[in-house]
């Protein structure tokens, strides 16, 4: 049975949902983020219980098409974002579209109308939280950072992160107190 499960965005995502299924008695056998195939197939009552499960961690079970596909629409920016090197020359609604197979169109307006916000928004959105995270690294230039990301100019990245946070990336880098903010939490 395939379960989709919102708030998965990184590999400890992963981890603590599988063993909140473990605990639960499922055998999980395949684990992506925003998806689980358990060998069960679970009751009303089950699915319940495990959402609840799931709840104490900060997750829950999908059970609407629509959530389940604004779902994959954000784990596939973040997956882009944050966990792969394929971010640079990617056309983002051909990217999700073919990894969806819908029609851009149609999941624009979808996630628009749900999330209230634009998927181009979120996926700025992304890429200025993972400047952020690089900035507080210290290990890459602004250069370095911008081409990483895909940017075309390191000025059109400190225009975007300025307009986005509110401050340059020089000056956000020398706050003492970061300020970033949890993946899901976008």
């Amino acid at each position: 049975m395939k379960l989709y499960i919102r708030n998965m965005v990184c590999s400890r995502c992963k981890m603590s949902v599988e063993k909140t299924l473990l605990e639960s008695g499922l055998h999980p056998h395949n684990i992506e983020l925003g998806e689980v195939e358990v060998e069960e197939e679970l009751s009303k009552e089950q699915q319940k219980e495990l959402n609840d499960a799931l709840r104490k961690n900060g997750f829950e079970i999908i059970d609407s098409k629509k959530s389940q596909t604004i779902e994959k629409i954000k784990n596939l920016i973040v997956t882009l974002i944050h966990h792969s090197d394929e971010t640079p020359g990617v056309n983002l609604s051909e990217y999700i579209s073919s990894n969806i197979h819908q029609d851009y169109h149609y999941l624009s307006n979808l996630f628009s109308e749900v999330e209230g916000t634009t998927i181009e928004k979120y996926y700025i959105h992304q890429r200025i939280e993972k400047v952020k995270e690089l900035l507080v690294y210290d290990e890459l230039s602004l250069s370095q950072i911008a081409d990483q990301l895909g940017y075309s100019s390191v000025a059109y990245l400190s225009n975007q992160f300025k307009k986005i946070t509110g401050f340059t990336p020089s000056y956000y880098k020398s706050l003492k107190e970061h300020k970033r903010r949890n993946i899901e939490e976008l």
